[in-house]
């Protein structure tokens, strides 16, 4: 099998941990091969310990877009808002041509709650450049954009110890 120029959209989903981590794993790959990315986190509002990869690297992008998690809260129209306004900044981002990877961090979770639809973020993909991989994750990736994707890989929790009441650990977790 050769190695081809034509890059893919993959998608990270399921209810496991690691699916942010893997695309910043792919982020990383892609930089140590002198690669550009743009990370867009939906959702995200805070600076968790993965984003300090630009103190280390200079040719990756990471930009927080949303109003923070709903472990607390109800989304509201401010979080809807935010998707729509960040799906629009990120199709700006695909269409620049100034990256070789870019991470839409969330945005399965921006469709799951209605902020987007499935059909706004597929015509987003559909202008990006061919040589331009996407790198989609978020819990409840729905089918259509399964179908839609190249690379699809499911994160499915077996055990974790949140269950015995462990709390998010600095620097394993965040």
């Amino acid at each position: 099998m050769k190695e081809t120029e034509k890059a893919y959209v993959r998608i990270y989903t399921g209810n496991g941990q690691g699916k942010t981590t893997a695309a910043f794993g792919i982020v990383v790959r892609a930089l140590c091969a002198g690669k550009t990315a743009y990370i867009g986190q939906f959702i995200k509002n805070e600076k968790y310990n993965e984003t300090g990869i630009v103190n280390f690297c200079k040719h990756v992008e990471i930009e927080q877009l949303g109003f923070g998690c709903f472990l607390d809260r109800e989304p509201d129209e401010n979080d809807k808002a935010a998707a729509k306004a960040a799906l629009d900044h990120c199709q700006t981002k695909i269409g620049s041509q100034c990256y070789d990877v870019i991470v839409l961090d969330e945005l399965c979770l921006a469709i799951y709650y209605g902020f987007v639809t499935v059909q706004e973020v597929i015509d987003v993909l559909n202008k990006r450049n061919e040589l331009t991989e996407i790198i989609i994750t978020g819990r409840y990736a729905p089918q259509e954009l399964i179908d839609y994707a190249d690379l699809v890989t499911e994160m499915k929790e077996i055990k974790h110890y949140y269950q015995e009441g462990v709390l998010s650990r600095n620097g394993f977790d965040h």
